[in-house]
């Protein structure tokens, strides 16, 4: 574990000091009864109840029952103090993986899938749980043992050559045991998530493996793998009992012990208080001690480290940097571009060449899924062609500064915090600007209801279109002379979108917009239509009388009622 996970664990441990001191006291007070429990037993028997002093007796249980109300609060204060040390372990990780991902997302321009990151944040949340249980089991252990030991050293230290050395063989035992313990759980957890993404993977296919009449071939594949588990289950419970020799050892023996040593102790003047006292040590404290640090650090150690592996490879650290270039203006230039989602699908973009000056206004359109979006990603360096190139001011696509072009999916993306942050996320800008970009967006009225810039924002209770101009405040803000709205106006009415287009043409810089409606082309100084099979590029006039998948596009819109312009 130490190669994997040992400077993430040492990290959290030593992060402040103060909280191990802190730890390490209120144990103090947590095992107090495991000081306490076999000398106040043997003290209430010997000097209280056998001696005829019954009120003697029950001072002596007084204070152990005291001694488990200081352990109770102690208890309170480890948990406190232990979540103190985790929590930030717990960030750190989730900060690894999110940089790693958002990394190599900048880096290939290919985003992590949803499923891997919820994947990774399990992995973290069970790293964070698992380190805690490992935190409180070793810390309980060791100060218990530390306890029982002075305790039965005030009681009879003779008791000592009985306890002492079968407890340390057992633990020796079970730490020899540990890495071949910890190999076999770490198989069997793996085996078991592996059959379980198999089966979930099958119940998800079943339609298409009946489809294809590949039962029977699925049955055999889910048979090795359930197989593999058994053999797994199987190494492990043979391990399994190397940890239960250990607790019989370092357990229980000592009790035999102590039993068959008993009239060795009572020639030494030990009486029946010191026998029970000392059999209460250890079968209320020793061996619970030794049985909780066995079933910890084999369980919560494996799973810690099988965690901390996932989540370090999951943030892996990033490919190498790529030069980002400044381009020298915001025209842009497509040759012979190709592109398809896979080796094996069909081109969406093939052989397209296109260019767009400086500072034009250019509408796309066409049918849904004709690859409006692809275009755009293209543009935007998130995607890189198969063949071909993107060019943005001489610079290709995917080597553009990120402050030079700014991409607004139909998605637009608020986060928790302030109007402001939101809005300036993109540059520093100052109220000027902001106000200017508010009121030349169609923001204003927004600003107004959330009670001005300063007001905290709450994504989740803004309304589709509400967000989208806030993106579109947020796009007018950024430096960047390449703009591209991909239906970034879809849920605002016509009027507002109108205004929106209308500003971001007035900004200046290039513009590209995959229209949503013929009005939002008409605005546009040329038009792109992309049908599949061939684009054209040309003013709406134009492509009414050369373009007959404009046409037919344009047919489909009526100003009265301002219908979409894709059907």
């Amino acid at each position: 574990m130490r190669a994997v996970g040992g400077g993430p664990v040492r990290g959290a441990l030593l992060r402040e000091p103060r909280l191990l001191l802190r730890l390490c006291a209120w144990s103090v007070a947590e095992t107090a009864p495991a000081l306490l429990v076999g000398l106040a037993v043997a003290r209430a028997i010997d000097d209280g109840f056998a001696a005829g002093r019954v009120w003697t007796g029950f001072a002596w249980l007084a204070v152990l029952g005291g001694a488990w109300l200081v352990a109770a609060v102690g208890a309170r204060q480890v948990v406190l103090t232990v979540g103190a040390i985790v929590e930030p372990f717990r960030e750190d990780l989730l900060g690894h993986v999110v940089g790693g991902a958002l990394r190599r997302s900048a880096a290939t321009g290919n985003g992590p899938g949803t499923a891997a990151v919820a994947r990774a944040n399990l992995q973290v949340e069970l790293a964070r749980d698992a380190l805690a249980s490992v935190i409180t089991v070793v810390r309980s252990f060791a100060f218990t043992v530390v306890s029982v030991m002075l305790g039965l050293g005030a009681l009879a230290p003779e008791v000592l050559v009985l306890v002492l050395p079968p407890f340390v063989a057992g633990l020796c035992l079970f730490l020899v045991s540990l890495p071949a313990l910890a190999r076999r759980q770490r198989e069997f957890i793996l085996t078991d998530e592996r059959t379980a993404e198999s089966l979930a993977d099958m119940a998800g296919a079943l339609r298409d493996i009946t489809a294809c009449r590949a039962e029977r071939r699925v049955a055999d594949d889910l048979g090795r793998q359930v197989r593999l588990q058994e053999r797994a289950g199987r190494a492990l419970a043979g391990v399994t009992a190397l940890r239960t020799a250990s607790l019989a050892v370092g357990g229980w023996l000592p009790v035999l012990l102590i039993l068959v040593g008993t009239p060795w102790l009572v020639r030494g003047g030990a009486g029946a208080g010191v026998i029970l006292g000392a059999l209460v040590y250890v079968t209320q404290s020793l061996a619970p001690a030794l049985g909780n640090l066995v079933q910890g650090l084999g369980m919560s150690g494996v799973k810690l480290r099988v965690s901390l592996e996932r989540v370090l490879r999951h943030g892996a650290p990033p490919l190498p940097a790529v030069e980002r270039r400044t381009p020298e203006d915001a025209g842009v230039r497509l040759r012979g571009v190709r592109f398809a989602y896979g080796p094996h699908a069909e081109p969406v973009i093939s052989g397209l060449d296109l260019s767009i000056g400086d500072g034009d206004h250019v509408a796309v359109v066409g049918p849904s899924g004709i690859g409006k979006s692809t275009l755009a990603a293209l543009v935007t360096g998130v995607l890189t062609p198969d063949a071909g190139e993107v060019l943005v001011g001489g610079v290709p696509a995917e080597l553009l500064d990120p402050a030079s072009r700014v991409l607004i999916p139909q998605e637009a993306y608020v986060f928790r915090g302030t109007l402001l942050e939101n809005l300036t996320y993109l540059a520093e800008a100052p109220a000027e600007a902001v106000e200017e970009a508010v009121a030349a967006v169609g923001l204003t009225a927004l600003v107004t209801r959330l009670g001005g810039c300063s007001a905290e924002v709450d994504p989740g209770l803004l309304s589709p279109g509400e967000r989208q101009l806030v993106a579109l405040a947020r796009a007018y803000l950024s430096p960047a002379r390449l703009v591209i709205l991909d239906e970034a106006t879809c849920h605002l009415d016509p009027a507002a979108e109108a205004v929106a287009e209308e500003a971001f043409a007035r900004r200046g810089g290039t513009l590209l917009v995959v229209a949503h409606r013929l009005t939002s082309a008409r605005r546009a100084g040329r038009i792109l239509v992309m049908d599949g099979t061939d684009v054209r590029l040309g003013t709406h006039d134009e492509l009414l009388a050369s373009c007959p998948p404009y046409a037919e596009l344009a047919g489909h819109w009526n100003p009265a009622e301002t219908q979409e312009l894709v059907p």
